[in-house]
C-alpha cells in the first residue's frame, strides 16, 4: 500500500512539473509573438524609439524586491555592534541593544556607535540608537558630538534627526569649532544652509579666532561664502592674527603676485625654464 502511495505521489509531481513546463513555454511563445508583431509594425526610427520607451515603462512597473533583514541569532559583541553602526546594519544594532548592550560603548578615541552612524549617514540607525538610550551629547577625545560628525558626513537627514532629538547646533568641540564650522570646512553646502535656517550663530569663532566665513574664504567655498554673508556674517571680524575674511583674499592675491615675481626673476637669470613658470604658479595656488 505504501509503495502505491509513493508511486501516486511521484506521478502527481511529474504531472505538475510537466504542466508548469508547458505554461512556461506558452509564456515564452506569447512574449516572442508579441515582440515579433511589434518588430513587424515598426516603420522607422521613431517607432524604435517608442518601443524602447514602452519597454522602459514596463520595467518601471515591476515591483522591486523588498530587502528583508535576516534576524540575528546568537550573541553580538561590542566590536560587531560598532562595526554595524558604521555599516548601517540595523538588525545587528537592535539585537545588541535588546540583549542589554550599552548604547554608549565607545572605541579608543571615545567615538560611539552614534558618532559612527552619524558620520556615515545612517539615519535609521541614528534614530534607533537615540530611542534606545544613546547619549546625543557624548563627546569623543576631540570634544566632538554626534552633530559634529553628522556635519562632517553631510547627511541632511541625520542632522535633522539629531536636531529633532535636541542636538545643540551651536555646541563646540575642543577646537571651539561649531557644527557650522565643520560643515563649512567639509564643503557641505546643504548642511550649511540648513544650520543657518535654524538660526545657528553665523559669527562664532573657533580657537584661532576664525569664523565660518574665514574658513569658507580660505577654502574657496564660494557658495557657502554667499550663504554666510546673506545670513549676516560679519566681514570685519578679525581672527587672532588680526586678519578679516576679506583680508585673507587680499593676502592670498599678494602671495600669488609675490610668487609670480619671484619665479619671473629666476626665469630671467635662467634658473627656471619657462615651462616651469606655470607649474610653479599652479602649485602656489
Amino acid at each position: 500500500m505504501e509503495e502505491v502511495v509513493q508511486w501516486a505521489a511521484s506521478v502527481m509531481d511529474h504531472t505538475a512539473g510537466e504542466e508548469k513546463k508547458a505554461q512556461a513555454e506558452e509564456r515564452v511563445r506569447k512574449i516572442s509573438s508579441d515582440l515579433h508583431c511589434e518588430i513587424l509594425d515598426l516603420s522607422g526610427g521613431e517607432d524604435i524609439i517608442e518601443l524602447c520607451k514602452r519597454k522602459k515603462k514596463i520595467k518601471k512597473t515591476y515591483s522591486p524586491r523588498l530587502s528583508v533583514e535576516i534576524p540575528v541569532i546568537g550573541h553580538v559583541d561590542t566590536g560587531e555592534f560598532m562595526m554595524a553602526a558604521t555599516q548601517g546594519k540595523l538588525n545587528v544594532i537592535d539585537k545588541y541593544l535588546a540583549d542589554g548592550g550599552n548604547p554608549n560603548v565607545h572605541d579608543e578615541l571615545k567615538r560611539t556607535a552614534l558618532h559612527r552612524a552619524s558620520l556615515e549617514g545612517h539615519a535609521t540607525v541614528v534614530q534607533s540608537l537615540l530611542e534606545k538610550g544613546a547619549d546625543i551629547n557624548f563627546k569623543d577625545r576631540l570634544g566632538s558630538r554626534a552633530i559634529h560628525w553628522a556635519c562632517r558626513g553631510g547627511s541632511l537627514r541625520v542632522v535633522k534627526t539629531l536636531k529633532s532629538h535636541g542636538a545643540d547646533l551651536n555646541v563646540r568641540d575642543k577646537l571651539n569649532s561649531t557644527p557650522l564650522h565643520v560643515a563649512t570646512r567639509t564643503g557641505h553646502t546643504t548642511i550649511v544652509e540648513y544650520l543657518l535656517s535654524c538660526d545657528a550663530k553665523v559669527n562664532s569663532r573657533d580657537r584661532e579666532g576664525d569664523t565660518a566665513l574665514h574658513d569658507a574664504v580660505r577654502l574657496n567655498r564660494y557658495k557657502i561664502v554667499k550663504l554666510l554673508i546673506i545670513s549676516g556674517a560679519d566681514t570685519k571680524i578679525k581672527n587672532h592674527e588680526g586678519v578679516t575674511a576679506v583680508q585673507q583674499v587680499k593676502q592670498w592675491q599678494f602671495d600669488i603676485m609675490e610668487t609670480l615675481q619671484r619665479l619671473e626673476k629666476l626665469r630671467e637669470v635662467g634658473l627656471v625654464p619657462p615651462e616651469n613658470l606655470k607649474r610653479g604658479v599652479n602649485s602656489a595656488a
